[in-house]
């Protein structure tokens, strides 16, 4: 098995935030584990936005958020 690794989507996943909803403004890091269950159950959408929220979805299932923070850290937003 293969693994492509894009640091840059990994520094874009880390800064993203969220574009609607009750979490407008919010950065997907900091959305509560319950919304992205919810979007697990219901579907993620067949967009750019879908496939950052699965992303950040297995992050946080698998308690990897602190990798998120250090890229916030070490890779601050300009």
């Amino acid at each position: 098995m293969e693994v492509n690794f894009d640091s840059r989507k990994l520094i874009e996943l880390a800064h993203y935030r969220m574009p609607f909803g009750k979490y407008k403004g919010r950065l997907l890091v900091d959305l509560p584990e319950p919304y992205y269950v919810w979007f697990k159950q219901k579907g993620f959408p067949d967009d750019k936005l879908g496939n950052l929220l699965e992303s950040m979805y297995e992050i946080k299932v698998n308690g990897l958020e602190q990798i998120i923070r250090k890229i916030q850290k070490d890779f601050p937003r300009e």
